[in-house]
């Protein structure tokens, strides 16, 4: 094995943590901090033509105050079914139809709501970072595989374990980062 193979798993490893810091954003987009953000209702599923939709396939949704979402269904049909599939996502919001749109009052939420709110997103962060780990791990095994089938040198494995560990704590560190802005945001309100 070469150099260059050792850097193919670190890029997968990479690209791998990646995924994992994109996932744990998306979680924490679509935590209700009391500004209203289209992401809140990215898990919002919709009883449409016969399937389970996302909402985003059947309305646009925006965010014209900082406490006012704007919910545009495509087809007036729909309308009532967008309204049912907000009300039963459990958000705690209370949709108002006016003809094809739904306009949606995000309040602030209570001290109570903001800390089991702050506990989620410490969840999700903590979860990201067994995520990372487990492909830390995973890499490790590899790389001393190959070390020991003597397809890798000591040297350029000791590198790629180093690399790997330097990699695992920058992304565990934009982790604990993103919790952090994410708990700022939720306390201030």
């Amino acid at each position: 094995m070469t150099i260059e193979d050792a850097k193919v798993l670190e890029d997968d490893a990479s690209a791998k943590m990646q995924k994992t810091i994109d996932a744990v954003k998306h979680e924490l987009a679509a935590l209700r901090a009391g500004k209203a953000t289209p992401a809140l209702l990215d898990n919002v599923r919709i009883d449409a033509y016969g399937s389970q939709s996302p909402l985003n396939q059947v309305a646009s949704v925006t965010a014209p105050e900082p406490r006012m979402l704007v919910v545009q269904v495509w087809d007036k049909a729909l309308v009532g079914e967008v309204s049912k599939g907000i009300q039963r996502d459990e958000l705690g919001l209370n949709p108002q139809v006016d003809g094809a749109t739904i306009r949606i009052p995000v309040p602030a939420p209570n001290e109570e709501r903001r800390i089991e709110l702050v506990k989620q997103s410490k969840k999700y962060a903590e979860e990201g970072k067994v995520s990372v780990r487990n492909v830390r791990r995973d890499v490790n095994e590899r790389l001393k595989k190959l070390e020991k089938e003597k397809k890798l040198q000591e040297d350029m494995f000791h590198d790629a374990l180093s690399e790997v560990q330097k990699m695992t704590d920058k992304y565990c560190a934009d982790l604990d980062t993103m919790y952090h802005a994410k708990e700022k945001e939720i306390m201030e309100v």
